[in-house]
């Protein structure tokens, strides 16, 4: 019996759009798609993987590694599960001691989060490239950081493109509220972020990070800045949705200018030059800006990537295919004919 993706969503506990993310994977393809409205179906049978997927990602196992355990004998997923467990363990053993350091330190008057710092690290390195190159535009120069209990939001915008990645703090304190500093002044204490295994981000009129005994303190900014928010809430469901080799894609961009790009749910080709393989569903052709979508992909992470594309017109979502707190939209060109 076939079940509909909303059907089967229900029975092994995950959500219809996670389905189709892991399907443009090709970790869980539906049994069967209709062809003649694209509906997904599923069967029985894939109950046990489906519910294996959904654990192995509850504890957050990287989908790499989950690509590989799909498919494991049982004493393989359990020495991989082990091992994901031992690294957990470490990281909450560091977690607790920062936060207890926290709370002796924290002003009630103060904004503070506590970060990992690998990852505060990757999220400067994300989103700063795209924020505008000089001051011509007050306040494009700078990232946004939004802060909240559950999470921390870095935005930079250049106009042409969009980069937003969110963190989810170890420790919050104080108020919710959002902060702009120079993109170069975040950049240049990238590094020094990532050494630390916690860094804490407090907000007191300037922005100051703290990593151990050592600090750094950036200016804060006063200007508007693009309502980024309401360009998301804007976009409409995607027509196509494709998943492809992230390495691959950069290097065929090498060279060229404005690229024309003919995806369908199988390939992706680069005017006739070039085809690359793809997973996911739907097709279009949409022109983009080679240096803009190379940069969104220089700075995503692990071998694939998702594009998402709504029309020719509208902009082309990219999303890391192994982090999905990280979303980068690049505007499209137009194509002679």
């Amino acid at each position: 019996m076939r079940l509909t993706i909303s059907e089967f969503a229900r029975v092994v506990g995950l959500a219809p759009s996670a389905l189709r993310f892991y399907d443009d994977c090709g970790l869980l393809p539906p049994a069967f798609v209709d062809a003649a409205n694209g509906y997904r179906y599923y069967d029985r049978s894939q109950q046990t993987r489906a519910r294996l997927l959904r654990d192995l990602r509850e504890i957050d196992l990287p989908l790499p590694e989950v690509r590989i355990a799909l498919d494991a004998d049982p004493a393989d997923v359990a020495d991989l599960v082990r091992s994901h467990l031992r690294t957990l363990e470490a990281k909450s053993t560091a977690t607790r001691e920062a936060a207890t350091r926290l709370l002796t330190q924290l002003l009630s008057h103060q904004t503070t989060a506590a970060l990992g710092g690998p990852e505060l690290a990757s999220a400067i390195r994300q989103v700063s490239p795209t924020a505008a190159a000089t001051a011509e535009y007050p306040g494009l120069d700078c990232v946004l950081i939004e802060f909240s209990p559950d999470e921390i939001t870095f935005v930079a915008t250049d106009r042409y493109r969009l980069a937003v990645r969110t963190v989810r703090p170890v420790e919050f304190g104080g108020v919710a509220g959002r902060v702009l500093v120079r993109a170069d002044e975040l950049a240049q204490v990238s590094r020094w972020a990532a050494a630390g295994d916690v860094v804490r981000v407090e907000v007191d009129g300037g922005l100051v990070l703290v990593r151990g005994d050592e600090s750094r303190e950036l200016a804060v900014v006063d200007a508007e800045y693009p309502a980024y928010q309401q360009i998301l809430d804007g976009l409409t469901p995607p027509v196509c949705r494709v998943v492809v080799d992230r390495v691959q894609l950069l290097d065929a961009l090498v060279g060229r200018d404005v690229v024309a790009f003919d995806i369908d749910s199988g390939s992706l080709s680069i005017g006739d030059e070039v085809k690359l393989d793809a997973i996911g569903s739907g097709a279009v052709r949409v022109g983009l800006t080679a240096s803009m979508l190379a940069a969104a992909l220089e700075t995503s992470v692990g071998p694939d990537v998702l594009l998402e594309i709504c029309e020719p017109a509208r902009p082309v979502v990219v999303r890391s295919a192994d982090q999905g707190t990280f979303t980068t939209l690049v505007m499209p060109v137009r194509l002679d004919g």
